[in-house]
């Protein structure tokens, strides 16, 4: 735990800001301040109205009502440019880069620099890779590669190399590590402590409370739309954060339920592909098998594998100990394999459509019979998932881009339960979801393999991986390095096999 270091002489300062959505409010009369020099940590469930204040900060929203000072003047933030002009930036959670630009030309998109009125990429790249050695962040390791090609984990990181390229003041990152491994973090963690000590302000989002206690000065939780308190970091104690987030006690969050092992589910033998390097596993009916790897190491291409995205050169998928081709996924589906994917937004969800639409989407068989819909059975498919999952929305024709991250991943994973599959690939199931979904998440897996069903699990919070898995696979570069029992093996061990690092080496 690190102790304050920002001065007590206020850089922002929210009174009383209020928002509306129609009948819904979304923040009521909060109170919110930042210090020169403060890591600021902004806590809450998703939909407690963290979003909507940055939101309004960054001027995509204006209050309602409230006051928002800047160096103790009163400004009023209409759009993005008064928040760019008052120094104010904002990553958010769900990036905003140009799919076809390269690295660098997002990173200074709109400030590109020219030579004699002509734009001068040379230049643009050069410092571009001078900030990307400047910010440890070694995974983009060719700021002229098209952003479409980057992983979501090196897009993340271009999101936050674009922010810091700026002489930004007040500084609003939003769950900036969720796609991180762990030196990443580091790095970043590294970037904002040099911030800080230039005295910029910092407002920093994250559910993984360890990340808090390691690197805020201060901590504010909303619930409800309602400023909950504010504590220094020091003070306070993550039991008591969690009560304030969610109004009651979490003792553990994870939840590994009975290792009771039937049949094998799923076989891999000896997969290739441009990613994926001589891949064999077994999985077993009621069991979860972790994939603990690094950012990169090709954890989400061996899921769209094995899910009949991506096609492998060599190897055999077996299901119940027969042979099966997957050349798409709706022949995957119908072999009873559901992947869950890292990317809700662009691979899981159709984000301009209604919640309904989204859940009863993968069901219009059941639904629609010789192009006469049955509006009864596709409302009946779309209670069971809100019920179930306690999606918490207005109404079943809501556009899902209104809804919070977490009530998002809720359908994502809910959608598909109408029907029991028999192997469940989820890749980065909790990422950018608070402790309280977070625990309902663990309690859902659980009662999925108590009903026999088997999960591949893939994670980069590697406390997850050991603590709900039964057997974890170390992967590095496309390799399973070996399989071990979470029981039998220390996260500094893991650290140390997925880097290839020698952490109890002497000089």
């Amino acid at each position: 735990m690190i102790k304050p270091t920002g001065s007590h002489t206020s850089l922002l300062v929210l009174e009383r800001i209020t928002k509306r959505f129609g009948g819904v409010t979304a923040l009521d009369n909060v109170a919110f301040d930042l210090r020169q020099g403060e890591i600021h940590a902004l806590l809450g469930e998703n939909g407690a109205g963290k979003s909507t204040l940055i939101k309004i900060l960054a001027g995509v929203y204006t209050p309602d009502a409230g006051i928002i000072r800047i160096d103790d003047q009163i400004v009023h933030i209409r759009d993005v440019a008064d928040a760019d002009r008052f120094g104010i930036r904002v990553i958010h959670q769900e990036l905003s880069l140009a799919p076809n630009l390269s690295a660098a030309e997002n990173i200074y998109l709109g400030r590109e620099p020219t030579r004699c009125g002509w734009l001068d990429r040379r230049k643009m790249d050069e410092d571009a890779q001078i900030l990307i050695e400047q910010l440890g962040m070694s995974e983009i390791r060719d700021v002229g590669a098209t952003v479409s090609d980057l992983s979501v984990a090196q897009r993340q990181l271009v999101e936050i190399a674009r922010a810091l390229s700026c002489q930004a003041k007040i500084l609003v990152l939003d769950e900036p590590t969720s796609s991180l491994a762990e030196a990443e973090t580091e790095a970043l963690f590294s970037t904002l402590k040099r911030l800080r000590s230039q005295s910029v302000g910092i407002i920093y989002i994250s559910h993984r409370l360890e990340e808090i206690t390691r690197l805020a000065d201060r901590i504010t939780v909303l619930r409800d739309g309602r400023s909950m308190g504010t504590q220094t970091t020091a003070h306070i104690h993550q039991r008591e954060l969690i009560k304030w987030m969610v109004g009651r006690d979490i003792v553990d969050h994870f939840h590994r339920p009975p290792h009771k092992p039937g049949n094998v589910a799923l076989e891999v033998n000896g997969l290739v592909s441009s990613k994926i390097h001589d891949v064999s596993f077994q999985l077993h009916y009621g069991e979860i098998l972790g994939l603990a790897g690094l950012v990169g190491s090709g954890r989400s291409e061996l899921a769209r594998a094995i899910f009949g995205i991506d096609p492998f050169t060599a190897g055999e998928i077996r299901i119940d100990g027969k042979p099966i081709v997957l050349t798409s996924p709706r022949a995957a589906l119908d072999a009873g394999i559901v992947l869950v994917p890292e990317d809700r937004r662009k691979e899981g969800l159709v984000m301009i459509q209604s919640v309904g639409f989204n859940i009863s989407l993968p069901w219009t068989a059941e639904w629609i019979s010789f192009c006469t819909p049955n509006e009864r059975k596709r409302i009946e498919i779309i209670d069971h998932a809100v019920n179930n999952f306690e999606i918490k929305l207005d109404h079943i024709n809501q556009c899902i881009d209104g809804l919070s991250g977490g009530n998002q991943q809720k359908v994502l994973v809910g959608r598909w339960m109408e029907h029991l599959p028999k192997i469940l690939i989820l890749d980065e199931p909790t990422r950018g979801i608070d402790v309280g979904a977070r625990e309902e998440m663990f309690n859902f897996i659980s009662d999925l393999v108590e009903q026999g069903v088997a999960i591949l699990f893939i994670s980069s919070d590697l406390a997850e991986v050991i603590n709900v898995c039964h057997h974890v696979a170390l992967y590095r570069d496309g390799h399973i390095l070996k399989t071990v029992t979470p029981d039998a093996i220390s996260l500094e061990t893991i650290m140390e096999q997925l880097t290839g690092a020698r952490i109890h080496e002497t000089d």
